[in-house]
């Protein structure tokens, strides 16, 4: 299970319990889940999208799971309820995707059905991505890659180049160059007008 959360671990690993999951590791970033994973390779793995500053670096981690096991059984978890987002989540591996807001009765059912192998989505996320195929430019983010939406993530949380660079470990430069290409692919006029897009997309929400 990853979260940066302790009291959002706390709460799975209860559920973990209630549903007789059997050994639970915790992990509270990329790095230290990885290198669980690596140690003790579980069937299963329940992560969140966003960790800490590093914006959905949780894509980073399901693509670096799923290189080492293929047949692991994904579950992730967001703040975000945009459909690309949950198609460049099944993209990057995971066989479900669930809301960080959802009840108990709805995960502990996308848990059950990641768990014996059948993939997961809300109804109000398979419909949107649906229609994405029937419409792909229908969602501004279904042109951004996985690092334009990494870093877009980062600029509605009012992050900096600067400090985007920093989060990401990536030179300045790069940073600013794909934020170039990212206006190119919004059609926003200026940093401002990115800023606004990423704020939109996002809500501005925490979680």
């Amino acid at each position: 299970m990853v979260d940066d959360h302790p009291v959002v671990l706390q709460g799975f690993r209860q559920l973990a319990e209630m549903d007789e999951i059997g050994q639970v590791y915790e992990a509270g970033d990329v790095v230290s889940a990885y290198r669980i994973f690596h140690r003790h390779r579980p069937g299963l793995v329940i992560a969140d999208l966003s960790l800490g500053e590093d914006g959905l670096s949780g894509l980073s981690l399901i693509r670096r799971i799923k290189a080492l096991e293929p047949a692991t059984r994904i579950l992730a978890f967001s703040m975000y309820d945009d459909p690309v987002i949950a198609a460049r989540t099944v993209q990057a591996g995971a066989l479900g995707f669930v809301m960080k807001d959802s009840s108990v009765e709805v995960f502990l059912e996308a848990l059950e059905a990641v768990r014996t192998g059948r993939g997961y989505l809300p109804h109000t996320i398979a419909t949107g991505i649906a229609m994405l195929d029937l419409a792909p430019d229908r969602s501004p983010l279904a042109r951004l890659n996985a690092r334009e939406l990494q870093i877009l993530s980062l600029l509605g949380k009012g992050k900096t180049y600067t400090e985007i660079a920093r989060i990401l470990t990536l030179n300045y430069r790069s940073v600013v160059s794909t934020a170039a290409v990212m206006r190119v692919k919004l059609g926003a006029g200026s940093l401002a007008e990115l800023i606004h897009i990423a704020l939109d997309q996002s809500g501005a929400r925490t979680g």
